[in-house]
């Protein structure tokens, strides 16, 4: 159906606080020349200025959801004034005695405008359609959770 691509790029540096190892910080450029300063999560030695792969992933899936819900509310008649979340992923130990990304919890908290408003049921609606069909919530194995109101 498509196709999206990313570019990485790392060089070997010294570690900042750390003459022991190397810097995890690496480049990721995307679409239209946007760079992206990413390392490894703080707890793993990473540059705590920069993002990491997991704040990238959780952040993707909120972006994904938030985009599903614009698009599900405004063909619906709904207009969406502002949408913000926090989303918060959780790092914890598999069965498999590795770590992996197991809940994503979205928060998201949505202004509407114009005439037609809808009522809590619409908005649980809206989320849980936008929620099936966000194509990287279903690329994933963690368990993702919206939150709101």
């Amino acid at each position: 159906m498509s196709v999206h691509q990313s570019a990485i790029s790392w060089q070997r540096k010294p570690h900042e606080t750390d003459a022991n190892t190397f810097s995890r910080n690496h480049h990721v450029t995307l679409n239209g020349g946007q760079e992206v300063n990413v390392s490894a999560s703080v707890e793993f030695k990473g540059d705590p200025s920069c993002a990491d792969p997991e704040q990238m992933l959780i952040s993707s899936v909120s972006s994904c959801h938030m985009l599903f819900f614009l698009a599900i509310a405004d063909f619906q008649g709904y207009q969406v004034e502002s949408y913000e979340d926090d989303p918060v992923g959780h790092l914890e130990s598999n069965d498999k005695k590795g770590l992996k990304i197991t809940r994503i919890e979205l928060s998201p908290r949505i202004t509407f405008g114009g005439d037609k408003m809808p009522d809590q049921k619409a908005i649980s609606r809206i989320h849980a359609s936008a929620h099936k069909n966000c194509f990287i919530r279903n690329s994933i194995t963690a368990e993702v959770t919206i939150n709101h109101l």
